[in-house]
Formats: structure tokens, C-alpha cells, sequence
């Protein structure tokens, strides 16, 4: 049986199962995850160099903010991991669903259709090349 206080057990346990991958994820951003997902798929797998060049010449609007997102994983992985972000690459990104803001919106006869704003949560994890 293991010893000590149940918080210092899930402490040791939650060391052990750390993710050690360079990650950077934005909450509550201002777009779909549909639409999030169309770039996201575009950069899956590809190196960093190759994936920010998409980046900056994808004309959607959530290219702009995964670009960000991408630069700020490249600063984790360098800063917090000493990796080289030569050898980095994309190994993981996703956008899970965030809180809808539903608005009114006021149409003929006194009806209102409602408006949802859709918010996402964007993660992307890095991964070094050759490194298993």
C-alpha cells in the first residue's frame, strides 16, 4: 500500500504521467471549431517552418490566431524544454467546443431568431523529429 497523505500520492502519480511535449493551447476563441478545423488540418504533421509559411498566407481569420498560438508552442518548446525549433514538428493540434454566446436577434411580427456565437478552445503540441 502506498504511503503518505491521498495528496501526495495523486502528486507522485501526476508526476509520473506528466506530458512532456511542448504544448500551447488558446481558450475562448472567437471562432467555430468547424472553422478552426479547416486550418488545423492544413498544418497537421508538417514542420514548423512549413506549417508557419501556411500560416501567414491562409486568408482565413483563424489562421492569424493559430499562428500566434504556434509561435507561443515554438517559445515553450525553446524556453522551457531546450528544444531546437529547427527539428520541431507538429505532432498534435485540435479545437474542442468552448461556450456558445446565444444573441437575440428581432425579426418581422415581433418574432426573434436566436444568434449563437461559437467559441473554441485551440491546443497544439509539438514534438521533436526523431525523438521516440
Amino acid at each position: 500500500m502506498a504511503k503518505g497523505h491521498r495528496s501526495q500520492i495523486k502528486r507522485e502519480r501526476n508526476r509520473e504521467n506528466r506530458e512532456t511535449r511542448p504544448s500551447a493551447k488558446l481558450s475562448y476563441a472567437r471562432v467555430s471549431v468547424q472553422k478552426a478545423c479547416f486550418v488545423l488540418d492544413a498544418i497537421r504533421g508538417k514542420d514548423v517552418t512549413t506549417a508557419k509559411a501556411i500560416l501567414e498566407y491562409n486568408p482565413r481569420y483563424a489562421s492569424s490566431l493559430i499562428k500566434k498560438l504556434l509561435d507561443s508552442a515554438i517559445a515553450n518548446a525553446e524556453n522551457n524544454n531546450g528544444m531546437n525549433p529547427d527539428n520541431l514538428y507538429i505532432a498534435e493540434c485540435f479545437a474542442n467546443k468552448g461556450p456558445t454566446m446565444k444573441r437575440i436577434h428581432p425579426r418581422a411580427q415581433g418574432r426573434a431568431y436566436r444568434i449563437e456565437k461559437r467559441v473554441s478552445h485551440i491546443t497544439i503540441v509539438l514534438d521533436e523529429k526523431g525523438a521516440k
